[in-house]
């Protein structure tokens, strides 16, 4: 056997290693739907002009939002864009029958703000990266 490293994965066995866990998923919970059954999308906030200020990034699966990442430019801080954003990102979610949103964020971005909009930390990452915490949260979408 050998054991290879790459940093460039062909798509097709990338694809080998990921139908090889849904079908473990599968044999385990039957039920489950696969993590592949995803729903990616973005949300994005513009300028009068048309310029991108702010976006957000998320996948839904299972039964949870996963938001990936969210920006909002210097120049647009301030005008609840984020909250906005995070909230339509939730009413999405929602409306397509998930129930629990997960996010993380650094010691430095934003732990305060989403702790504003409802989201609990469940859990800290010390030292990542160094000298820092990577924070992990929820919130859950029904009730």
């Amino acid at each position: 056997m050998k054991i290879e490293l790459t940093q460039n994965p062909s798509k097709e066995d990338a694809k080998i290693i990921s139908g090889g866990l849904v079908q473990f998923n599968h044999e385990t919970i039957p039920d489950l739907e696969p993590q592949e059954a995803t729903i990616n999308f973005s949300i994005f906030t513009r300028a009068a002009a048309g310029e991108i200020t702010g976006g957000l990034r998320a996948s839904c699966y299972w039964n949870i939002l996963h938001i990936e990442l969210i920006w909002v430019s210097e120049e647009a801080r301030g005008h609840d864009i984020g909250s906005q954003m995070v909230k339509k990102a939730e009413a999405f979610a929602i409306e397509n029958g998930f129930e629990l949103a997960l996010l993380d964020t650094t010691s430095w971005q934003a732990k305060p703000f989403y702790e504003k909009l409802g989201y609990e930390v469940i859990a800290t990452l010390p030292d990542h990266p160094k000298g820092h915490a990577l924070h992990f949260l929820t919130k859950k979408l029904v009730a």
